[in-house]
């Protein structure tokens, strides 16, 4: 499905639960990436262009993208005042060594999850400049046949490297 387009609207405020619904085909300040994109943008020779990898699913542990780091909770929220956008703030000037040119990916399960769009929405807020929303998400990835990873804690990387199946 990450290329179905259901009609929906882009738009440049956080949508608020239920979370699990179709999503658009674009987003505002950002740049809506397919599978074949990121996994080039992935494997990159170049350090500098190869994008930060931010799972943004809810729930337990579970498998993702090699390499992508579990940030929960970031795709939620009322608005770019609250709180989570605070947090947000802090962990990405982290993740990025305050380099706001850096690109980063946000994906969640597939393509009818919001809480990916609404962390991507949630970069650019915050004035990062090359954020990628791959709408996609882990499931595309897997039908692709692309490495996967297991996260067990919040905010860590995927552990070791599992199969495609």
């Amino acid at each position: 499905d990450e290329d179905r387009d259901w009609g929906v609207a882009p738009t440049t405020a956080l949508r608020p639960p239920p979370y699990t619904a179709p999503t658009p085909i674009e987003i505002p300040g950002a740049r809506s990436v397919r599978t074949d994109e990121l996994k080039r943008l992935v494997t990159a020779h170049a350090e500098a262009e190869k994008p930060l990898l931010f799972d943004v699913a809810s729930g337990e542990g579970h498998v993702t993208l090699a390499g992508g780091l579990w940030w929960p909770g970031v795709g939620r929220g009322a608005n770019f005042l609250d709180i989570i956008q605070g947090e947000f703030a802090t962990r990405l000037e982290q993740a990025t060594g305050g380099n706001k040119s850096r690109p980063l990916a946000f994906y969640c399960v597939n393509s009818q999850c919001w809480l990916s769009y609404n962390a991507s929405l949630r970069a650019v807020a915050l004035g990062y400049l090359r954020v990628l929303w791959y709408r996609g998400g882990v499931e595309a990835w897997r039908a692709a046949g692309l490495p996967l990873g297991q996260v067990r804690e919040p905010w860590a990387a995927a552990g070791a490297l599992e199969p495609a199946p």
